[in-house]
């Protein structure tokens, strides 16, 4: 019997998924696969199992529990901090995300709109006021901004700390940074919110922060701590996913060029374009993962107790049974009654889902009415992609227009 391939698999390249998940769909849509401490985990490749997998209640988020498939070394030592309503199961999960969840639903997230557009307005007229007479990247110029500026004025963070924070989020999710650099970054954030709840226990206002800090911290529904890891997770989470997604964005429509032609011509199209994206680029591929607290079946195999499992959402999202012609990007794809799975699935769905949506809404309804020239200022084999092994994303993007 051969060995459980290494998972994480590697990217086909810098933006196709691992050919590993095509075949398996195919072959073994359940199967085993080698961690890097040598540990085995199950992986599920087909939406319909990795849908069961996040509703299943036998099936356990919490990291410390024996037999988590954490993928480096570094996720295992961050597995022992305390943890966030993310990682927790039922009844402490809804209890810690209803804490927070008024200011990511639906109906608040509409009355941000005005916001979000006067954020991405802003942005993109400092580059048209600056010019292009060398290439501007627009990662460091917009994809970064937009959701930092967005979650840090939900946060509470004051308009003269954004460059400071800006900066040390950059240095903690960067692919070129060490470590080291990246931890010390993180404990600068920490330190930073710290003093922004001891702040809000003086003088609370109208943010995210006080509510925690009012609503749970004075009457001892949860401790500081709690309170500096929640906003720590979304100050965090997301971020780099989103400014990846932008980027991505911009790749595809560049490399679609009739579809972008239909985009700036119909700005309403924001919407669905964004719907496909969120298919195509699986933006957050590896944290669908937990271990059977009892022993189950999933397509057909055997799940014991204290066995982890990891179900990959990117490849759902290429799922053939759901998705004809999976590997074909297509805005006028033609919805079915299964939906992708880009945001997750079940209980532990992005919290923020609307508030992402509305910001690429917003931002592909925007860029290329401001910019319609905008095009790669490199050719299109030179763009710096993550590591093959990690999610999907782009490091730098060098523009003109």
């Amino acid at each position: 019997m051969s060995e459980p391939p290494s998972f994480p698999f590697s990217r086909v390249s810098g933006l196709e998924p691992p050919a590993e998940y095509a075949k398996l769909r195919s072959t073994e849509p359940v199967s085993k696969v080698k961690l890097w401490d040598g540990s085995l985990a199950w992986l599920a490749v087909q939406h319909k199992d990795v849908c069961a997998v996040a509703t299943d209640e036998r099936l356990s988020k919490i990291r410390t529990t024996p037999g988590f498939p954490e993928l480096s070394a570094g996720g295992k030592a961050a597995a022992k901090n305390k943890p966030t309503f993310v990682d927790m199961d039922p009844p402490e999960h809804m209890k810690q995300r209803s804490m927070v969840e008024p200011f990511f639903t639906r109906q608040h997230v509409e009355s941000l709109r005005p916001y979000i557009q006067k954020t991405v307005d802003e942005l993109l007229d400092a580059m048209i006021a600056k010019g292009c007479e060398k290439p501007v990247d627009l990662v460091e110029k917009f994809a970064l901004p937009v959701p930092s500026y967005i979650i840090y004025t939900i946060l509470g963070v004051p308009f003269e700390d954004l460059g400071f924070l800006t900066e040390q989020n950059t240095v903690r999710t960067s692919g070129s940074s060490t470590a080291s650099e990246a931890q010390i970054a993180s404990n600068s954030l920490l330190v930073y919110i710290g003093k922004m709840v001891d702040q809000r226990m003086e003088d609370p206002k109208d943010d995210l922060i006080s509510k925690l800090v009012v609503d749970e911290i004075k009457p001892d529904n949860i401790d500081r701590t709690d309170a500096v890891q929640i906003a720590f997770l979304l100050l965090v989470a997301g971020n780099a996913t989103m400014v990846n997604m932008i980027n991505l964005g911009v790749v595809t429509l560049l490399q679609h060029p009739s579809q972008l032609a239909d985009l700036k011509a119909h700005s309403s199209l924001a919407p669905t374009f964004v719907e496909e994206l969120c298919r195509y680029h699986t933006g957050s591929g590896l944290a669908m993962r937990r271990v059977a607290k009892a022993d189950i079946e999933l397509g057909g195999k055997q799940i014991k107790a204290g066995e982890g499992i990891i179900a990959s959402n990117q490849s759902a999202n290429r799922d053939e049974e759901v998705f004809p012609n999976p590997d074909k990007f297509d805005m006028y794809r033609k919805r079915w009654k299964e939906e992708a799975l880009g945001f997750g699935f079940g209980p532990h769905r992005c919290i923020a889902e609307w508030l992402a949506r509305a910001e690429l809404e917003i931002v592909f309804s925007t860029l290329f009415q401001k910019l319609p020239n905008l095009r790669l200022a490199i050719p299109f084999e030179e763009i710096e992609y993550t590591p093959l092994d990690k999610d999907v994303g782009i490091v730098k993007l060098p523009v003109v227009w």
